[in-house]
């Protein structure tokens, strides 16, 4: 994957929009809205708004990287591996329970695929900033 830092950051941007706007949907409604018949069980409810909660701030966390994405190599590599450990709960949990819907086998595919893409990607921007190989802040890429 090649492409500067502002291709890089603008993925991260359409990216983060996933967690950021799946996390608040879910916190404020709840299973239901995957289709989920209620009632939900009070423990099962909780659990999933606990959740949501995380992701939604994982979202954050991932947008808080953007401004200076050749920088947040540490932050991002943490970030990504919280998501490809879920992803590899839920490829598990397709493994033992079966295939899961549409969505979520979308959600497998951006947890391991495109997040380790990305940390990818991130890493080879940091290091053309580093050793001064990609244009400086004021370059048409948008750096």
């Amino acid at each position: 994957m090649t492409g500067g830092r502002r291709a890089l950051q603008l993925s991260v941007a359409a990216a983060s929009l996933v967690p950021l706007s799946v996390a608040t949907i879910s916190l404020l409604r709840g299973p239901i809205w995957l289709g989920q018949a209620a009632p939900i069980a009070t423990d099962l409810d909780s659990h999933f708004r606990y959740l949501s909660g995380i992701f939604l701030a994982l979202g954050i966390a991932f947008a808080s990287c953007i401004p200076a994405i050749e920088r947040k190599g540490p932050r991002f590599r943490l970030l990504a591996a919280m998501v490809v450990a879920g992803g590899i709960g839920r490829a598990w949990s397709a493994y033992q329970v079966g295939g899961p819907s549409a969505g979520h086998i979308a959600g497998l595919a951006i947890e391991l695929g495109l997040v380790p893409a990305l940390v990818l990607w991130q890493a080879i921007v940091a290091v053309r900033y580093r050793t001064g190989s990609s244009p400086g802040p004021a370059s048409a890429d948008g750096a």
